[in-house]
């Protein structure tokens, strides 16, 4: 008989957090690496409906599911193998493809980002939150033009907090805020729709108020959330598409100012335009789209008045 592999402990926010980093796993395909995430996701949200349900019989299947696909290390593993350069790589590239044009209006791209990071030095550091950190060594962080705080849920690094930004302490002062924030391919693993909306909401909480006078090109898309999410959340979602999503994020106070399309992810740029807003719409969990090949990624939004 086979032994069975010992379970580890499941993480209640985010869906069981994101892969570790210390360990490079061996080569799956493209295929059987998607294949595979796909599964686990589909068992994750079985898994959490039957919990919120309390119906104990129910998560112990999907437990067992999960523990016969090798269990959160095969998953990570999985995961890990996506972030390969050959399989994407590292998301936080196009994000320095997006700034790098503001940074500086000579030289090439790396004399831009030398320059940028030189004039940053000179005024302040620009602080950026990246959550659901998986390297300490992405393009941003090789940049020198943020100083960079990194967390995860389950942070097997060195420089990555181990926290969960939803309990993340509030800031204070400026001191303690961003002037970006990074969700790339994070907010897809809220299990929750309202959690979503909630986590967007956080966001607010944490990113400094917009500065409209100021001589720094390098301000021009910041305060800036980054996100990331796989392209069927927004191109074959039921629940969203880009003006949902769009709308949700207006209200938010947010203005889409980049955006890139793969056949995997999709890729925005949200630059904050106004402090907190004082009166914040509902968006309910509404179809946009049928079908019965469509999945039921969304984002509610309880609205809030001031």
């Amino acid at each position: 008989m086979t032994a069975v592999r010992k379970k580890k402990k499941t993480v209640k926010s985010l869906a069981y957090g994101r892969p570790p980093t210390v360990q490079r796993p061996k080569s799956i395909s493209r295929k059987a690496t998607k294949a595979l995430i796909n599964e686990h996701h589909l068992l994750e949200k079985r898994r959490a409906q039957a919990a919120a349900k309390g119906d104990i019989t129910a998560v112990a299947a999907a437990d067992a599911e999960i523990a016969a696909l090798g269990g959160l290390e095969t998953y990570q593993q999985a995961s890990l193998q996506g972030q390969r350069n050959d399989r994407g790589g590292d998301s936080s590239r196009v994000l320095m493809d997006w700034l790098k044009p503001v940074l500086s209006t000579l030289g090439s791209s790396a004399a831009a980002v030398t320059a940028a990071a030189e004039a940053a030095k000179a005024t302040e550091s620009l602080r950026m939150l990246e959550v659901g950190a998986l390297s300490t060594n992405n393009e941003c962080s090789r940049s020198n033009l943020f100083d960079v705080s990194r967390i995860d849920l389950n942070s097997q690094s060195q420089g990555i907090l181990q926290q969960d930004f939803m309990k993340r302490p509030l800031p204070v002062d400026d001191t303690e805020r961003f002037d970006i924030i990074s969700l790339s391919l994070v907010l897809n693993f809220v299990p929750d729709a309202e959690g979503r909306g909630q986590m967007l909401f956080r966001t607010l909480e944490f990113l400094k108020l917009p500065v409209k006078d100021t001589s720094s090109r390098l301000r021009e898309l910041l305060p800036s959330l980054f996100m990331v999410l796989p392209a069927p959340c927004v191109t074959n979602s039921r629940y969203m598409d880009e003006a949902n999503l769009e709308a949700i994020m207006n209200a938010l106070g947010y203005t889409k100012v980049r955006s890139k399309t793969t056949h995997k992810l999709v890729y925005y740029l949200w630059t904050r335009e106004s402090p907190t807003p004082e009166h914040i719409p509902i968006f309910k969990k509404a179809e946009v789209r049928s079908g019965r090949s469509r999945n039921n990624f969304s984002i509610v939004l309880r609205g809030a008045s001031g």
